[in-house]
């Protein structure tokens, strides 16, 4: 039953995958074939063999024949030399078709598979690791390559050339095939209870690579931390673990294969054993030339490589079958906030935002229960509250990156959930604590949420965001490439620069998460002043934990498990003698907040 099963999903990935090949598959077609005429092919020259031997060496007349048809043995070598030339050039263009097909299928599973992660919720990637996903994109998907364009190629002409080869020598000599075949059983059995034992090896063996993938590329990434601690040896320690578990499963596979092949082999050079043998006994008897035999030994590599290399196949093919089956999951898995088709020209919003009877639950933890809150366009709104009191999330729901359980939110009266998610997002701008910044040029960098890049603009986002000086002091300006996540850059710097992105995207709703936490107190209020003189253009929200960044705001909200528990001005709130102006107080001392 379970084997069955198994048969249904490879054919249902095959099926898919023959899928993917799109407008290549005449000419995978083509090279298909063309794999099946080399194969044929496979038994001329030992025809031709059989016939010079037979004819010009070893048989009754060779030395009359030599005489009086030299002609003929000189046709026969030509003929010979020209169809194997002939033969060379066609299995060379049917090798460069299946790898032109296979390259262009991995583009598009590539591509499509990309495109899926990217469309994906938040959720989705709190599921995942980022080394799974680097693991599919790269080694799953070239393992997809190299059974187009070579695993399949091999299993068919295999199968062709030992077809053909056994008609062949049927005619020849049908005894001496018997009993060559004889030992072809064995093979069967040994490929199933190969496939079978080695299957879940691969997939533990995947999974051992995705985990190292995933530990090596978090603590590269955060090498920083790791020095911080001075964790390098924890880090080494516990890269070490799962490069050993990655070694021992991939011993686990090579030896599980590895048990099976001295059978192959046996089996392999069995088959010349039997020639031998058999083959003399018949020579002798005359019931087998010499020609017959040299053709007999000719095409007995063509029965007993496919045997060799039948634990090589089903090694591959089992990888391969994992390898689909995990692109396969990107492909079915289901975004529960749908991306719409790209939108050009997305209307732009007045920023008037209201929450109405919004709950919201991480899994069983509840965040926000009939929060009800509005924020006129143009208002300038600071959130304060303490860990895990619901900010980020509030923000997080505005731009659709989850989305509410019960009740709605609604943006210029609409509910966010009917807008286009592209046309939802492309009037939010949202600049946040964890900056992330791009390997590529500061003016990249900048210039990331522009429809159309302007230097102008970008100039004048830089000064708003108090970058644009130190931007001049760096080696080549706003043409400076910073490393991965702003690597050289200070933490403040960091933070200026993904201020300069957000003002320059000019988004009617302005969010910022904490963005001014990692620069000085001079350069906080100069962003304020930025924030107050363009109030005008966009709906702003920030979250902040600095008296001296919301004392700006037309309003002030402390948020308390989720509820509001305090609102009002600046003043106001310094009067309620509550949390706002518990910390007031406490950084007018100079406390930490």
């Amino acid at each position: 039953m379970r084997t069955l099963e198994m048969g249904q999903d490879i054919m249902e990935e095959m099926k898919w995958l023959w899928g993917k090949i799109g407008k290549d598959k005449y000419k995978y077609i083509v090279a298909l074939f063309g794999s099946v005429i080399v194969s044929v092919m496979a038994i001329v020259a030992p025809h031709v063999s059989s016939l010079i031997v037979d004819r010009y060496i070893a048989g009754p007349n060779s030395i009359e024949n030599l005489r009086t048809d030299r002609q003929g043995l000189i046709f026969l070598i030509i003929f010979m030399i020209a169809f194997t030339l002939f033969r060379t050039i066609l299995a060379y263009l049917t090798m460069m078709l299946f790898e032109k097909v296979s390259q262009n299928v991995v583009y598009t599973i590539r591509t499509e598979t990309y495109e899926i992660i990217q469309k994906q919720d938040r959720q989705y990637f709190y599921n995942h690791r980022i080394g799974d996903f680097m693991t599919r994109l790269t080694g799953d998907i070239d393992m997809i390559r190299h059974s187009i364009a070579w695993i399949i190629k091999t299993v068919v002409e295999s199968l062709v050339v030992f077809l053909v080869a056994i008609v062949y020598l049927f005619n020849v000599n049908a005894k001496l095939t018997l009993w060559i075949v004889s030992l072809s059983p064995i093979i069967l059995f040994v490929a199933f209870f190969l496939s079978k034992e080695v299957r879940p090896r691969y997939i533990q063996l995947r999974k051992s690579f995705s985990g190292l993938n995933t530990v090596a590329q978090e603590n590269i990434a955060a090498n920083k931390v790791v020095k911080s601690f001075a964790q390098e040896e924890y880090e080494i320690h516990k890269f070490n673990e799962k490069s050993d578990a990655y070694r021992r499963a991939n011993e686990e596979v090579t030896f599980t294969w590895l048990k099976y092949n001295p059978i192959l082999e046996l089996v392999a050079q069995g088959f010349s054993v039997i020639l031998l043998f058999m083959g003399g006994l018949y020579i002798m008897r005359g019931e087998l030339s010499f020609g017959q035999f040299a053709a007999f030994s000719a095409l007995l590599s063509a029965i007993a490589n496919p045997m060799r290399h039948v634990g090589i196949v089903i090694n591959d093919l089992q990888r391969f079958y994992v390898s689909i089956g995990k692109i396969r999951e990107i492909y079915f898995a289901k975004s529960k906030i749908v991306k719409t088709a790209y939108i050009d020209n997305p209307t732009r919003f007045e920023g008037h935002i209201e929450f109405e009877n919004v709950s919201f639950k991480y899994g069983n933890k509840t965040v926000f229960e009939n929060l009800n809150l509005e924020i006129k366009p143009k208002e300038t709104l600071a959130i304060l509250g303490s860990v895990g009191s619901g900010k980020t999330t509030l923000i997080n729901l505005i731009a659709r990156l989850y989305d509410v359980n019960t009740g709605q939110i609604k943006i210029d009266g609409i509910n966010i959930k009917d807008y286009p998610l592209d046309t939802l997002r492309a009037n939010i701008a949202i600049a946040t604590q964890k900056v992330m910044l791009f390997s590529d040029t500061i003016y990249e960098n900048i210039g990331y949420g522009m429809k159309v890049l302007n230097e102008d603009e970008i100039v004048q986002s830089a000064k708003d965001a108090m970058a644009h000086d130190f931007i001049l002091k760096t080696e080549d300006g706003y043409q400076t490439l910073i490393g991965e996540e702003g690597v050289g850059l200070s933490g403040g710097q960091r933070q200026r620069l993904a201020l300069s992105r957000a003002f320059a995207s000019d988004r009617p709703i302005l969010i910022l998460d904490d963005t001014t936490s990692a620069v000085d107190n001079e350069t906080e209020i100069e962003i304020a002043e930025t924030l107050k003189r363009n109030k005008d253009k966009m709906t702003q929200i920030i979250i902040t934990q600095r008296i001296t960044t919301a004392m700006y705001a037309d309003r002030i909200i402390v948020l308390d498990q989720g509820d509001i528990v305090e609102s009002g001005s600046h003043e106001a709130l310094l009067q309620e003698k509550g949390y706002y102006s518990d910390m007031a107080k406490l950084q007018e001392l100079g406390g930490e907040v």
